[in-house]
């Protein structure tokens, strides 16, 4: 049930009065934390009646956008920003699904590849419709509020590293 009142403009008036400092900085943060909760939730419910969540289709699409359907599992975990732990669990629900199978790497027996299959690219196609028809949760926003947040989170990302 929504509140009669935005709680983060309420946070950001009480972060002022006691003169806690970094007002907007609290609010912008606690904005993009909001958000990103919602979004995650409007994402997930679209990916459910596909068995997967965000992390899951994120995994089978950069296997079904790469060169040969496939990849080793370090360079998922690169590509994707994640810990190998979560690379491991990802993968391995993805494969007891049969959205993916793991292969040797042809030249490096140390290596496991991680590769997509038929139905996990049939069903990586369909949920990418999915997000595309709730426009990833973004309803309400329009074409130039998702440049301008893009431009504005490109900062931020490159100031912790990520490219």
């Amino acid at each position: 049930m929504p509140l009669p009142f935005d709680p983060i403009d309420e946070a950001h008036r009480n972060w002022r009065s006691n003169d806690w400092g970094a007002a907007d900085p609290m609010a912008a943060a606690t904005s993009i934390t909001r958000a990103h909760q919602v979004l995650l939730h409007r994402i997930d419910a679209a990916l459910a009646p596909f068995d997967l969540n965000f992390s899951r289709f994120e995994a089978l699409a950069l296997l079904h956008f790469s060169r040969h359907g496939s990849l080793p599992l370090g360079k998922v975990g690169d590509r994707l920003q994640v810990h190998p732990t979560s690379v491991t669990n990802t993968i391995d629900r993805l494969e007891a699904d049969g959205l993916v199978r793991r292969t040797p790497h042809p030249t490096d027996r140390r290596t496991t590849l991680a590769e997509i299959t038929r139905r996990g690219r049939t069903t990586v196609e369909q949920a990418a419709g999915a997000l595309a028809d709730i426009r990833f949760g973004l309803d309400g926003m329009g074409r130039d509020d998702l440049s301008a947040v893009t431009a504005a989170l490109t900062g931020l990302r490159q100031g912790a590293g990520d490219f």
